[in-house]
């Protein structure tokens, strides 16, 4: 795979524009009263949106403790919860760790590759997977809540060994 059609967190590019892209639905929903930014919230998020990679909680309360606004791990929980909650964070389960949302807030299925090595996370839209697990939760009675696909691996830079 080239680096130019690699997904933008396995590849060297200006981290601007996600985060621009992040930043501008937080700053609506904070004028809009949905969201309110504490400084806590805040440092977790720019912590999360600097890379494309999963950071576990105890990397967040780092951050936290070191810009000191909270050296106790309830302090990055509550925060976490907020920002999942608002849909601006995702939960990586197979890193244990966190990672900011890439592909807008709102309900939506997505598939995240992690690499194991570098733990850089690409998020990548799956309509098809949301419908597949729709019909079959119809056909269970099931009212589905939530749909994530996990997919484990070294990312091309890392097998190359140029991470």
């Amino acid at each position: 795979m080239s680096s130019r059609s690699a997904p933008v967190a396995f590849r060297a590019h200006d981290h601007g524009e996600c985060r621009h892209a992040v930043l501008s639905e937080v700053a609506e929903d904070c004028r809009s009263g949905n969201l309110r930014l504490t400084p806590a919230r805040s440092c977790v998020l720019e912590a999360l949106l600097e890379e494309h990679k999963a950071l576990s909680a105890y990397e967040l309360l780092d951050r936290l403790r070191a810009a000191g606004l909270g050296s106790q791990p309830p302090a990055v929980y509550r925060a976490l919860d907020v920002l999942v909650g608002h849909g601006l964070v995702h939960k990586i389960e197979g890193l244990s760790a966190f990672v900011a949302c890439t592909q807008g807030r709102g309900a939506h299925a997505s598939a995240f590759f992690f690499c194991r090595e570098c733990r850089r996370v690409s998020e990548t839209p799956v309509p098809e997977m949301e419908a597949f697990a729709e019909n079959i939760a119809v056909a269970q009675s099931f009212a589905t809540e939530r749909i994530v696909m996990e997919v484990e691996g070294l990312c091309g830079l890392c097998r190359a060994g140029t991470q």
